[in-house]
């Protein structure tokens, strides 16, 4: 990323607001996300959490405020184009392939990087021949990063359930994304689950440059990881801070982390 470029946010909401009925599911939000952070999103269940993702990623379109990447303004773009911007994502509830193999997985994600035509394809051409070679070798690289490679041929929904994590997230990193955004990544594991996902987070991090926006209910994840948090409670921000100001804040402790104790 160059000077100019790094001086831009990666991202930047300002006053956005998305309802439900008569429900403000996100109230008035604003975040400002440097390039090279690790921001945490954390809150109680139901503060807005995923529909702030839904809203990046062009599944809901806000009702007010504006949404820009790296300066460009994407409020209300089309999922299809924003992943093609730059902004990959893991889910909550794993969406893998189940079926499929771990392989496949990673190759259909990066099947934007497809570029012959279907003729091409059809008659096998040189062409299609080299750029599924290319899709093959990328697809294996992004195994190796994750731990996987001895893993590729299984079907998906044999793995464990960290090594259903990791695919997905290999998945995402097929888009080659310049924004990543992780939803409760450490959903369902155990103490020495998170402390891994934790390490392999943050290498994701050093070795892709990228910029990570997440969901996490794990306080000692969010401690151990993020550099910034910003707090929600019923779709408004109640605190932004790093996660040790954020701890400690009396609004939060109220909200999130039960009561005064």
């Amino acid at each position: 990323m160059n000077k100019e470029t790094a001086s831009v946010p990666v991202l930047e909401m300002q006053n956005v607001e998305k309802h439900f009925g008569g429900v403000h599911a996100i109230d008035n939000f604003s975040v400002k996300i440097e390039h090279g952070r690790i921001h945490g999103l954390i809150g109680p269940n139901g503060a807005g959490k995923t529909t702030i993702f839904n809203n990046i990623t062009g599944i809901y379109a806000p009702d007010s405020g504006k949404i820009f990447f790296l300066g460009k303004d994407i409020t209300g773009s089309s999922p299809h184009k924003v992943a093609q911007l730059g902004i990959g994502r893991t889910f909550q509830n794993i969406r893998l392939f189940s079926n499929l193999s771990v392989m496949d997985n990673v190759i259909i994600a990066s099947n934007m990087d497809a570029t012959y035509n279907m003729p091409q394809a059809i008659f096998h051409t040189a062409k299609y021949k080299e750029r599924e070679k290319h899709l093959n070798d990328k697809a294996m690289n992004l195994l190796e990063i994750v731990g996987l490679q001895d893993k590729a041929a299984e079907r998906a929904n044999s793995l464990p359930y960290g090594h259903q994590r990791k695919l997905e997230i290999a998945r995402a990193m097929a888009l080659e994304p310049k924004l990543l955004l992780l939803d409760e990544p450490a959903a369902g594991m155990n103490a020495d689950e998170s402390l891994e996902l934790v390490d392999f987070v943050r290498q994701i991090r050093d070795r892709f440059d990228i910029t990570i926006l997440m969901i996490e209910h794990h306080m000692d994840v969010v401690t151990n990881l993020c550099d910034y948090c910003t707090v929600l409670n019923f779709g408004k921000t109640i605190a932004v801070g790093t996660p040790a100001e954020v701890k400690s804040d009396p609004e939060v402790i109220r909200a999130y982390l039960g009561g005064n104790e």
